[in-house]
């Protein structure tokens, strides 16, 4: 299998709307705020495919070189993404005060007012290259002061191949040896978010209740996430891209690596928000099979009780069922996992089986009708070259 490289404003571009990466559309370690002017501005109901860029192998501990660092790895120059080398070469960020995540946005969606739901259909997640890197420093991670041991800063160059068909990342069993371990990839954007009501940018690594690094590792092709809209407009953005991770990302990260997304995004008006789900507090996550409360906190044990209360909350609007049945089908039908452990505010998702209430009418949630499309402010360029 021939891997395409996915450099900006080249190979497959899905939709007729296309946000590169670049020095001018990305914030690196802050999240855009409602001060922030949109990069691009579109009608609800647009597809648009985003560019997003890994922070591993720009960062000051890695060089800040992606062509050095790739390279060193055996990577060849042209198979190092151009877009990740300019973002390293033009903007700067303080380790000290800022987060390591670089940000795709933001979007300004035309007909988003407060109060509403923006709601983000992943329709594909192409990878640009095939190859990430998974890492621990700062003293982070499940074990700070425990692992790793040495140094304290561990970055695993993780390959990807072709296994039967299928991408698969590869590890040895020990440094140097043969890649034997391999695990499939399930492509997923970490940090989706909207802008908060406030003209401080936020940092990139704690989520919150307007989304950002909420790592939810469902977010795969054909999920949906629903964000309660902050400020006119969302401001949406996109990035910290992952390959595949486990529950909880307990090494600090997982699989990083950049992905091009194609996402659409509607507007779900909040009287009929409020019918299908409820009072959304924080992100929900859709999927074929499950509706997905969060529960968000810097202690896991109030992140979890935050799911709870979310998941009861849902349950009785969208099903009518009764606080203390919902809370016992909770108890002996749901997962609540552990979405991650590392992000200085804790997540945790509840799986609902949407199957498990077929039986009940449930209220939908209808995108409100877009308008007729117009011209795009401030659209980049179309090269679908």
């Amino acid at each position: 299998m021939t891997f395409e490289i996915l450099q900006p404003h080249t190979g497959p571009i899905p939709a007729d709307v296309y946000l590169p990466a670049s020095p001018e559309t990305v914030t690196w370690g802050r999240l855009p705020s409602r001060a922030d002017a949109p990069v691009l501005t579109v009608p609800a109901g647009t597809t648009v495919t985003i560019d997003t860029v890994s922070h591993e192998g720009i960062l000051e501990d890695q060089g800040k070189d992606p062509l050095g660092y790739f390279t060193g790895h055996g990577v060849v120059a042209a198979s190092v993404l151009d877009d990740a080398v300019a973002i390293a070469a033009a903007l700067s960020r303080d380790p000290a005060a800022d987060g390591p995540h670089v940000v795709t946005g933001p979007v300004r969606i035309e007909g988003a007012r407060r109060g509403d739901l923006l709601k983000i259909t992943v329709v594909a997640l192409q990878p640009r290259v095939p190859y990430g890197v998974i890492s621990n420093r700062h003293g982070k991670g499940a074990l700070p002061g425990e692992l790793p041991r040495g140094e304290g800063t561990m970055s695993v160059f993780t390959p990807v191949e072709d296994r039967d068909g299928c991408l698969v990342g590869t590890l040895p069993l020990t440094d140097g040896g043969p890649r034997v371990v391999e695990f499939p990839l399930a492509p997923f954007l970490g940090t989706m978010g909207v802008a908060p009501d406030s003209d401080e940018r936020p940092h990139s690594v704690p989520p919150s209740n307007f989304g950002g690094n909420i790592d939810i590792k469902l977010l795969t092709e054909g999920s949906v996430l629903y964000l309660p809209v902050q400020v006119d407009g969302a401001l949406a953005y996109v990035g910290d891209p992952h390959f595949a991770q486990g529950d909880g990302e307990v090494a600090l990260t997982a699989l990083e690596a950049s992905l091009r997304a194609t996402l659409r995004f509607d507007v779900v008006p909040r009287a009929e928000a409020l019918a299908a789900f409820g009072d959304v507090l924080g992100p929900l996550v859709e999927t074929a099979d499950y509706l997905v409360p969060t529960g968000l906190d810097r202690d896991l044990n109030e992140a979890m009780r935050a799911c709870v209360r979310a998941a009861l909350a849902l349950i009785q609007a969208r099903w009518g069922m009764s606080e203390h049945l919902a809370y016992a089908y909770l108890s002996a039908a749901t997962d609540f996992d552990i979405s991650q452990v590392v992000d200085i505010v804790t997540g945790v998702h509840a799986r609902i089986r949407v199957a498990d209430f077929a039986a009940v009418p449930a209220v939908p949630a209808t995108p409100a009708t877009p308008a007729a499309a117009g011209p795009q402010e401030n659209a980049p360029e179309q090269d679908h070259t």
